[in-house]
């Protein structure tokens, strides 16, 4: 069976092809409407049978159409969990534009998609889409790239220094030596901790955040603290790093935060 891009094509030539029978139909109404009012009984003995025409052309396109999608249910569930992203990494390649999948998500930095079979849908940075045609969603993502996604990485940055200062205290933060190395899974269960946070701001939502502020800043608090993050260096648990990739490909992962007061 052909992907999603083809079919929504066929239906798309189908409906098409539906609306022109249905406007010559109309055509041939209108005219007999006309020939009434003008008392043309030539063109109203003619009227039957045009009428007839188009209205045989009309239920015709009309039932292709109908029958244009080619998916049932099932297969729509099937195609969205086996088949769909690479599709969408195919049309994305046409576009010129690289999608990467890592932990069952996609990604076109600096957007997340998800896809979500059983609601025939999918979520962008967040925002819940039932618009799944292929190429669609590669517009949105190539439309994504030139605009501002609302993330200020500044305040970003003093929600990460408030958890952890909280964490190491005062009197660490202000030694020479700095604060210690957090795990960010401890930064983020605590950021997260309120009920329903955590099924709308995930672990790859927090790692796209870590790489946008460890990439572009800005890398020191309003009061000065300067912050640096650590990697992984296969030393830790998948469950205990935060991954991201850059636009080159490259995966980013990071485990702990440090902040220092008296960096300079």
């Amino acid at each position: 069976m052909a992907g999603f891009e083809r079919a929504f094509d066929d239906v798309e030539q189908a409906a098409e092809a539906a609306r022109k029978a249905a406007a010559r139909l109309a055509s041939a109404a209108n005219a007999l409407k006309k020939a009434a009012q003008a008392g043309n009984v030539a063109a109203i003995r003619r009227g039957p049978d045009r009428l007839g025409e188009a209205m045989e052309e009309a239920r015709q396109e009309v039932g292709r159409a109908a029958a244009s999608w080619p998916f049932s249910e099932n297969e729509e569930a099937d195609y969205l969990k086996d088949g769909y992203a690479a599709e969408l990494q195919a049309v994305s390649a046409e576009k010129g534009l690289n999608l990467y999948e890592r932990d069952g998500q996609l990604i076109s930095p600096p957007s997340i998609l998800r896809i979500l079979p059983d609601r025939r849908s999918v979520m962008l940075d967040r925002k819940s889409r039932s618009t799944i045609r292929p190429s669609w969603i590669v517009e949105l993502l190539l439309r994504n790239k030139g605009k501002s996604s609302g993330f200020t990485p500044a305040q970003f940055l003093e929600a990460l220094y408030a958890v952890y200062a909280d964490i190491t205290g005062p009197s660490a933060l202000m030694s020479k030596q700095g604060g210690g190395v957090v795990p960010l899974a401890r930064i983020y269960r605590l950021m997260t901790a309120l009920p329903g946070i955590g099924r709308n701001y995930d672990r790859m939502d927090f790692g796209r955040d870590l790489y946008v502020l460890d990439s572009k800043g800005p890398h020191r608090t309003r009061k000065g603290a300067e912050v640096s993050f650590s990697a992984s260096g296969g030393k830790y648990r998948p469950r205990d790093l935060f991954y991201f990739v850059d636009p080159n490909g490259v995966s980013m992962d990071y485990y702990g935060i440090r902040f220092r007061e008296n960096a300079e």
